[in-house]
């Protein structure tokens, strides 16, 4: 066989499958035989163990397991992430940057705008809205542990603590996340395969991607996604009830924890039937300007400090971006282990759910277009973000102001609104900063559930009505009954869950780069 005509036939353009070949029509569902149940059951049996376990028990059992994960592959997680950064900065200046998602002729479906609003608020909203303020604190005031074990509460401590902070919300996840929705999008778009993290792999595997190699990855990227969305609705709705409280004066426990949550799923089960044009895009917009208003609320607030921390954060990001990417003899292993691998590997976890939902949104732009947007834009908002209320959060810690000052950081979900007590209109920037928690609360809800949808209904893009509204309220349930039964104790036992997929995640991740390229290699020259 002559060798053009072999890379051919493990790159994609030989394959008879037809999306949803496979699947199952019932009961107004269209799920793929055997993902669907599989994944299914395994979620049912998880959730029956955590509930009739001690969720103690069953916390102290995950997370034992996940820290003999973190301490066994830190060095395998951190150099992922740091060959996910070159391989997506290489990818903007090589030829292969002019091929157009969905071939040459194919045009965006969404603005620029609409766009990055939709990826940006399903790949990090709610995380800066737990951690922006917290993160930085941490680090400053040695909460638990400091990077590179510098002095904690000293201004070499608080430089750090800016830099630090964006090393693990800046081009790392992001790339993380670029690598799996470009391969998505590729596959997906430029050779007709279905919407399923498998096709990824069709270059390597042929069609044995369609066999039991392709739904042992299609249920892991099921499980990883539901576990994640599961967990940040949990902490998302201890977010929100800990502002209601602070600001309202009512009670934030169990009970206001479990009304945010059916508030939100019954929001999300509304937009997920609307779909990406009439729910996703809408809520990600509104998102953004609600976004905008307080980041604009804050700095006014803060005008001088903010001014001078954005240089800051630049340059201790550029200055330690090496240090803190090398996993070699580290002193700080206490930190680095317990901070940064973690991280790495709940990016990992989660980059199915935000890597598919952004290749879905993403058809007509070229591989550089793509790049730049997914992996440049979001890490110089996010460098405004924290600046903003890292920054803000790190003087007053410095010169003992307000409740934080005093106290430093007590409870992670109050921190943002203890900080906003010592700010001029402190009582309206926590009232919109609730609103926001809500908003990034239902758009990363009804974007993992289209995300699931698309996975259990064979890398279809249009799933029934009532498969959409199932996946969304199991993820609300999910997220109800573990804070029911088990308070935090079940969240971080779920948690603890999904980062632990992460570690055969990042073995597919190393693979989907070489798959992505043999699979670029298949577009005529001229394109390429």
């Amino acid at each position: 066989m002559p060798k053009t005509r072999k890379v051919d036939r493990y790159s994609i353009d030989n394959t008879d499958y037809t999306v949803g070949q496979d699947n199952i029509t019932k009961w107004g569902f269209d799920v793929h035989n055997p993902v669907f149940g599989i994944s299914a059951g395994l979620i049912a049996l998880f959730l029956i163990a955590t509930l009739v376990t001690d969720p103690a028990v069953a916390k102290a059992t995950l997370d034992g397991f996940k820290w003999k994960i973190i301490a066994n592959f830190d060095q395998l997680f951190i150099w992922t992430g740091n060959i996910m950064v070159l391989f997506c900065l290489s990818l903007i200046v090589l030829p292969y940057g002019n091929i157009r998602l969905g071939g040459e002729k194919a045009t965006p479906a969404y603005s620029t705008l609409s766009w990055f609003a939709m990826l940006f608020a399903a790949g990090m909203g709610i995380g800066l809205m737990f951690w922006g303020v917290a993160e930085p604190v941490a680090y400053l005031t040695g909460w638990y542990k400091t990077p590179l074990n510098v002095a904690p509460n000293t201004p070499e401590a608080a430089r750090l603590a800016l830099g630090a902070t964006m090393f693990h919300w800046g081009l790392h996840p992001w790339a993380i996340y670029s690598v799996v929705a470009l391969s998505l999008a590729f596959f997906a778009f430029n050779k007709g395969l279905p919407l399923s993290i498998r096709s990824i792999f069709y270059p390597i595997l042929g069609d044995r991607a369609w066999g039991w190699a392709g739904h042992v990855v299609d249920i892991l990227a099921v499980l990883a996604t539901l576990f994640g969305l599961a967990t940040s609705l949990g902490m998302g709705a201890q977010q929100a009830a800990s502002g209601i409280n602070h600001v309202f004066g009512l009670d934030g426990g169990i009970g206001m924890q479990l009304v945010v949550i059916i508030g939100v799923t019954a929001l999300a089960v509304t937009s997920v039937i609307r779909g990406i044009e009439g729910g996703v895009k809408i809520l990600s917009n509104v998102n953004m300007l609600i976004a905008l208003a307080l980041v604009l609320f804050v700095t006014m607030a803060g005008f001088a400090i903010v001014m001078g921390t954005i240089p800051e954060t630049v340059s201790a990001y550029l200055e330690n971006i090496i240090p803190l990417s090398n996993p070699i003899g580290r002193e700080d292993e206490a930190w680095f282990q317990g901070w940064t691998v973690f991280y790495w590997a709940w990016w990992i976890s989660w980059s199915p759910f935000v890597g598919m939902f952004i290749a879905r949104v993403s058809k007509g732009r070229t591989v550089r277009q793509f790049v730049i947007a997914v992996l440049l834009i979001p890490t110089m908002v996010t460098i405004v973000w924290m600046s903003v209320f890292g920054g803000i959060a790190i003087d007053q810690v410095m010169h003992k102001v307000g409740s934080l000052g005093a106290q430093g950081l007590t409870e992670v979900p109050l921190a943002m609104f203890e900080m906003f007590e010592a700010l001029p209109m402190g009582t309206l920037l926590s009232v919109i900063a609730i609103l926001l928690v809500l908003v990034f609360f239902i758009t990363s809800s009804d974007s993992g559930s289209l995300v699931i949808d698309s996975i259990t209904a064979g890398g279809k893009l249009d799933a029934p009505v009532p498969q959409r509204i199932f996946w969304a309220t199991i993820e609300g349930a999910i997220a109800a009954a573990l804070l029911w039964i088990g308070g935090t104790e079940a969240i971080q036992a779920l948690q603890a869950g999904a980062i632990s997929t992460a570690l055969p995640f990042t073995v597919i991740l190393l693979l989907m780069c070489v798959s992505l390229i043999l699979g670029f290699r298949t577009e005529p020259r001229p394109v390429r």
